[in-house]
């Protein structure tokens, strides 16, 4: 696993606390792996494109994904169609059904970058959504049931059939997730 892509929730950034986390963890047990957390746009269509870009220019080399909400998503999006893997925290199911309070001026919440949520931004996420999972070994879920922003059970239903790990209690944005970094390496280099 030369690379690893973190990818954060929608409208957060690199500087989130798990991504944060993540890069530490790598610098301090993985140090050959490179870590990269670009900063997404809040539109689907630019975020894919940022992505496979980044993907397009590693492969055949190794590279693995770790997606947190909105990341989920789009670590769904890449693993569908080039087959890497990914480990899923909290992920966004289908999120163009969530995204309608969104409409709007909107402030981004570590940068305080400000952006405009428009009806097609909506659409750029549906047509972006997997009709179904396919590579379904290539998954890692982590899901808390306290999560307050996302149903689980999506999330569990829609990924039924890969390795999920379901904690009672925590909230979105995943209690203790530095504690499972450990496991998350080990997943994400095995063959």
């Amino acid at each position: 696993m030369p690379t690893l892509l973190y990818l954060h929730g929608f409208n957060s950034s690199p500087e989130s606390k798990k991504a944060l986390q993540t890069r530490h963890w790598f610098e301090q047990n993985a140090p050959e792996v490179e870590f990269l957390c670009p900063s997404l746009p809040p539109y689907a269509d630019a975020a894919m494109s940022l992505l496979e870009t980044l993907v397009a220019e590693r492969l055949p080399e190794s590279v693995a994904v770790i997606g947190s909400s909105m990341g989920g998503f789009y670590a769904t999006c890449l693993v569908e169609q080039y087959s890497l893997k990914a480990v899923l925290v909290n992920p966004a199911v289908s999120p163009d059904r969530g995204l309608q309070d969104w409409l709007g001026e909107n402030v981004n919440y570590h940068t305080g970058e400000k952006w405009l949520f428009e009806p097609q931004h909506i659409d750029e996420y549906r047509r972006r959504d997997p009709v179904e999972i396919k590579n379904k070994n290539n998954y890692l879920l982590l899901l808390q049931s306290g999560d307050e922003v996302l149903d689980y059970r999506h999330a569990q239903q829609r990924y039924s059939g890969c390795k999920i790990i379901l904690e009672s209690g925590g909230d979105h944005s995943f209690i203790d997730y530095h504690q499972h970094l450990k496991n998350i390496h080990q997943f994400l280099v095995s063959a």
